[in-house]
């Protein structure tokens, strides 16, 4: 579904991306973990071209996504992108706002899309909440009806850039829940998170990210069990005991 051929990138002087070659088949969950700088998001973002490339290949189902005449509109409406910001339209409600894309870009008629969007919303848990406005949700809601406008236009891949890191605590449970149901259900997912839990339980494969370059690549077990490389092994330690130094 996705191939990384030595993939550069570059924000000034600043070497974000290094000789990044990775792949990932349909159906597969990929975390992708590091540290804060690590390159992780600008990696996912590469994916759907917000954010272009210095050197390299990358494919997404065969397709060179960087090749001539690429219609980008129509590439990125296979794409699910959920954001750490929810991005809804906030004068739209939550049904209008996961209805417009396939009525505007697939074609549908107002009411099949609207039927589609009601049954997504029901899929994340918030069918209750489609005559709603987004500032009448909490942050938690607004995260999960953006996955279902995210999955209303039926992409092959979802994307997923620290879909929680701007939920308080208790809301954060609720969106790992519906990611953990649509990997379940066969979606292909990369996944940039800081929420390990997810990444043992749901992932299929773990990627380690610093300083631009992939160092490590394994099964959750294997990775959280005996990660291999010494920065993969100073990031767990330093998660498993954050106020070691303070206290």
């Amino acid at each position: 579904m996705i191939k990384f051929d030595t993939v550069n990138k570059f924000y000034g002087h600043y070497h974000a991306l290094v000789d990044v070659s990775e792949q990932v088949s349909k159906g597969e969950v990929v975390v992708v973990c590091g540290p804060s700088g690590s390159g992780k998001s600008t990696l996912i973002r590469t994916l759907n071209r917000l954010e272009p490339i210095a050197s390299g290949r990358i494919e997404v189902d065969g397709q060179d996504i960087h090749a001539p005449g690429l219609d980008l509109n129509q590439f990125r409406s296979r794409i699910g992108f959920v954001f750490q910001q929810f991005n809804l339209f906030p004068h739209l409600t939550v049904l209008d706002n996961c209805a417009l894309a396939p009525t505007r870009l697939r074609g549908l008629s107002r009411t099949e899309a609207e039927r589609q969007a009601l049954a997504l919303l029901e899929r994340v848990g918030m069918a209750h909440k489609a005559a709603a406005l987004p500032a009448q949700l909490s942050g938690g809601q607004q995260q999960r009806v953006a996955i279902a406008r995210a999955l209303a236009m039926q992409p092959p891949l979802m994307l997923f850039d620290e879909p929680t890191s701007a939920l308080d605590p208790e809301m954060v449970g609720e969106v790992l829940l519906a990611m953990r149901d649509l990997a379940r259900d066969g979606m292909t997912m990369v996944c940039v998170t800081h929420e390990m839990g997810f990444a043992r339980e749901v992932a299929d494969r773990v990627l380690f990210m610093d300083q631009g370059r992939v160092l490590e690549r394994a099964a959750p077990e294997e990775f959280f069990q005996r990660p291999q490389h010494p920065r993969a092994q100073q990031f767990l330690s330093d998660i498993r005991m954050p106020f070691t130094a303070v206290f």
